[in-house]
């Protein structure tokens, strides 16, 4: 038996190519039908957002880009017509535009429980289609709550920033990487993938790996 092949996968909770590209990635790991392992690492699109932005997605992204409100309408518009290709219906309207650092903490607290892949997609889901905040620490106790993590322990985790420096750690490594947008993937420590490719780019990725593998053994 080849062991699972690994993909690590650098993204942020508010990055609407990242959960487009989550799903596009498992669309092509199924078109490959073998053994995958995955591994979120946390990438920060904004850290100084403040986590009660006073505004939509659509102020911030202007004033952030210095592009007109119109060409961010249309921006946006065009996400939400690929995300619902792919069968996400993003809800713009509802998006709270926070920081995510917490987020991502949370994210790393639900991997020491074995529950980070459940954790990211409650976590995309609650900011892309929800309308739910994952800035806020009792907010994001209550969706990890939702998933069967112990809420109060998250709070305390949360709270006393336990893994902010695992947060920090991944953002280093993506400096050292060269990582400038996500999604990214490294396939196998040695492949990377740039962006919301389409499904059979990551299946040729992957069975490209198995060859290789097969060829040495």
């Amino acid at each position: 038996m080849t062991e699972a092949i690994k993909v690590d996968i650098w993204s942020d909770v508010q990055c609407p190519w990242c959960y487009i590209g989550k799903r596009k990635f498992e669309a092509g790991a199924e078109q490959f039908g073998g053994d995958v392992e995955i591994e979120y690492h946390s990438f920060e699109l904004a850290p100084d957002t403040p986590v009660d932005f006073e505004g939509t997605p659509i102020d911030y992204l202007s004033e952030r880009k210095g592009m007109p409100v119109d060409q961010v309408e249309q921006m946006l518009a065009r996400v939400t017509g690929i995300a619902a290709a792919v069968g996400l219906d993003y809800d713009y309207e509802h998006v709270h535009q926070t920081n995510t650092v917490k987020a991502h903490e949370l994210i790393h607290y639900a991997k020491s429980k074995g529950r980070q892949l459940e954790m990211k997609e409650r976590l995309l889901k609650a900011y892309f289609i929800n309308g739910e905040h994952v800035g806020r620490i009792e907010d994001l106790a209550d969706i990890a709550a939702e998933i069967g993590l112990d809420r109060d322990d998250v709070v305390r985790a949360l709270e006393s920033n336990e893994f902010l420096a695992d947060v920090k750690a991944d953002v280093a490594l993506a400096g050292e990487y060269g990582i400038q947008g996500v999604p990214f993937f490294v396939i196998d420590g040695k492949y990377g993938v740039s962006g919301a490719q389409e499904a059979e780019t990551f299946a040729n990725v992957l069975s490209q790996v198995r060859s290789e593998r097969e060829a040495i053994q």
